[in-house]
């Protein structure tokens, strides 16, 4: 019983220190983050990211025009991951 609850206290402790280390855009409406500019060409660039399908891919999701032009509050959640990426 007493191995449960150690377990169980040291996951919740776990999960509120990640959440105090993930960004917020502090803002409101769109993030303005571009994940090329987080993730140039080389190395350590994570596998499908500035492909030419990703690269067409972000001309048709949320937040790209014509798309969103009825909701200019869109965000996309690429949009929200590429801000918290290059916070780190």
């Amino acid at each position: 019983m007493a191995s449960i609850l150690v377990i169980l206290v040291a996951g919740l402790a776990i999960s509120s220190i990640t959440k105090a280390f993930a960004a917020d855009p502090g803002t409101q409406g769109q993030p303005s983050q571009s994940c090329q500019q987080v993730f140039p060409s080389g190395t350590f660039t994570p596998q499908g990211f500035n492909t030419s399908g990703f690269n067409h891919a972000t001309t048709v999701y949320a937040g790209s025009q014509p798309q969103n032009s009825n909701n200019p509050k869109s965000v996309s959640q690429y949009d929200v991951a590429c801000f918290q990426t290059s916070q780190h």
